[in-house]
């Protein structure tokens, strides 16, 4: 993650007008490389979340809920002790370093007053949480690393506090247009320009130097010695702006969205990935980083919770693929039919010049336009009628093959349709209570077992689609899933309301409930979004959206849960945007 020192640079600035002045009320250990502080300042009540977790290690201001452990851990106990009721006076970092240091001004054990430091180092699988006295003695840390273990600094309670030893790297901020000019001319003319930026100068992290080197050279990945010489000379003044924006402390919350999925954040807009990924400001960085790690945290848990489901639903699609294969190729063998039949036809017009025992019969082929001749293989087993009753045998199995293949392969098209609509399903999934519907739905359809015998004659609890409100006060009712979506559109929804679906996608059916009344085209238009967004449309540019009256969509026969066909339609474009899905949920729970 592209949390570098810059970016604490912009956090820190942020928690200095949020945090300082705070008393911490009460302390918190909801994860085992986690703290959480609540705070009571003059600017308000806040959440102070401190992380060491690897790969998610930061600090920030945090409104999402947490479940805390029945005992807490011995060293939220010991943070308690020492920094309960104590007064934040500052948030301080070395100069561009992965550090915060938050000074707490407390009364000690002896009642005197006195300032300890609540240390996080953000340095990847090393990330530590360490509260140090004013003595700079340890008084206890998150990660004690090993006496035995070989290594320079030893992180143990009853020790002096040693900073991680520094980068061998140069400080931007520190050197002018000759000094970067000359480590420039010094460098390997083959090294790409992010991994030279990367490799000189700390604080700066992968996805900056690759933004550096797009809008510096016009590409992320080019080559100190791709780059013209003009554009080249022109680098370190540009550098040094970049540099210059650091210390003006220039900093805007930016995050990094793919399908709706956070993807990466940054205090800069990302311009390299083009349209690919969609860039969102925010007002601060920690509304930023408490969005970013939620979602992401939110997406892993459901997707390791959904794993062996998508597992066996893959597994059913790709098993119904290969007896689609199977039956197309039986199928195309069913076309040659007409051959037996002629076949059996020659045998017959030739049966008295053939003998018992004849393994092949040359005959003049009277279905050819120009008489040529025909050899016909035969069963020397046989008699000459026998062959010809097996040809006429085969004949007609081809041609009863060809009605079941036929029914066989749709039924297969249809299966695969839906195992595909499932899994998009599976994408959206939100909630334990979705994976659970959609668990149903598959045993329903008899492609999951009952896990336990007595859950047959258990009545299933149906569970309700999302609701929204739109800008003009319509209610619009999207499904989760396809039972969802066949209950809401054939059950539900009355017969005039409006109903919309993605052309030709697979998606959550979504239904205007207007009651009669006439519907404005912002309701439409909102309708419509929320349609793509929950989509396999997701994410990608303006797909295509089909609506209709409720009275003209009909189950297909047979078909699987979901799956309808509609008539009497007209189609608008629309964006799949996450934000109007917020808008509205909040407009409704107002």
């Amino acid at each position: 993650m592209p949390f570098d020192a810059v970016f604490l640079t912009a956090v820190s600035e942020e928690l200095k007008k949020t945090a300082v002045g705070a008393k911490i009320d009460k302390i918190q250990q909801p994860e085992r490389d986690e703290l959480l502080l609540s705070l009571r300042g003059p600017g308000g009540n806040c959440k102070l979340l401190l992380s060491a977790a690897s790969g998610r290690a930061r600090i920030h201001v945090s409104t999402s809920a947490r479940e805390n452990p029945e005992q807490p851990p011995m060293f939220c106990m010991r943070m308690r002790k020492h920094l309960a009721g104590g007064k934040i006076i500052d948030v301080y970092q070395p100069v561009l370093e992965r550090i915060a240091d938050i000074s707490v001004s407390v009364v000690d054990e002896m009642g005197e007053l006195s300032v300890k430091h609540l240390v996080l180092e953000m340095t990847g699988r090393n990330s530590n949480i360490i509260l140090i006295g004013q003595d700079g003695i340890i008084i206890d840390c998150l990660r004690k690393t090993s006496i035995e273990k070989e290594t320079s600094r030893l992180i143990q309670p009853g020790m002096i506090y040693e900073a991680p030893p520094a980068q061998d790297k140069k400080n931007l901020l520190d050197l002018d247009e000759n000094s970067i000019a000359c480590m420039l001319a010094e460098s390997k003319p083959e090294l790409k320009a992010e991994q030279w930026l990367l490799q000189n100068f700390f604080g700066l992290s992968p996805l900056v130097c690759r933004e550096l080197s797009y809008r510096i050279f016009g590409s992320a990945d080019i080559r100190i010695c791709e780059v013209a010489e003009e554009v080249l000379l022109s680098f370190p003044g540009k550098l040094k702006n970049f540099a210059g924006k650091i210390k003006d402390k220039c900093f805007e919350p930016w995050m990094l969205v793919e399908e709706s999925r956070p993807y990466d954040f940054s205090y800069m807009p990302i311009l390299q990935y083009g349209e690919k990924l969609k860039c969102l400001k925010y007002e601060t960085f920690s509304q930023l980083l408490d969005d970013f790690y939620g979602k992401r945290e939110a997406h892993e848990r459901m997707g390791q919770k959904s794993r062996e489901l998508v597992k066996r639903v893959k597994t059913l699609r790709d098993r119904t693929a290969r007896k689609l294969a199977i039956q197309q190729s039986d199928l195309k063998e069913t076309y040659d039919r007409e051959k037996l039949r002629e076949c059996g036809d020659l045998i017959k017009a030739n049966i008295h010049r053939m003998e018992s025992g004849m393994t092949v019969l040359k005959a003049e082929d009277f279905y050819d336009p120009d008489y040529g001749e025909r050899e016909i293989k035969l069963d020397p087993r046989l008699s000459p009628q026998q062959n010809a009753a097996k040809y006429y045998k085969s004949y007609t199995k081809a041609k009863n093959a060809e009605r079941y293949l036929t029914e066989q392969i749709e039924r297969g098209v249809s299966e695969i349709e839906y195992f595909d609509s499932v899994l998009e399903e599976l994408e959206r999934a939100e909630t334990e209570r979705d994976l659970s519907d959609i668990r149903q739905e598959l045993t329903n359809s008899g492609y999951l077992k009952l896990q336990k015998a007595g859950n047959r004659n258990k009545k299933t609890e149906i569970s309700a689609p999302m609701r929204f409100t739109s800008t003009e006060g319509f209610e619009i009712l999207v499904g989760r899933n396809n039972m969802q979506n066949e209950r809401l559109t054939l059950k539900v929804a009355m017969r005039n309301d409006i109903w919309m679906h993605v052309q030709k996608m697979h998606g959550a059916h979504v239904i205007i409930a207007s009651h009669g009344e006439s519907v404005g085209d912002k309701t439409m238009e909102e309708a419509s979004e929320l349609a793509a967004y929950y989509s396999k449309g997701r994410g990608g540019a303006k797909v295509p959206v089909d609506y209709t009256l409720v009275k003209y969509v009909k189950k297909l026969p047979g078909g699987k849960p979901g799956m309808v066909a509609y008539t009497n339609y007209k189609t608008i474009f629309a964006e799949a945007d996450e934000s109007v899905a917020e808008r509205l949920k909040q407009k409704r729970n107002k």
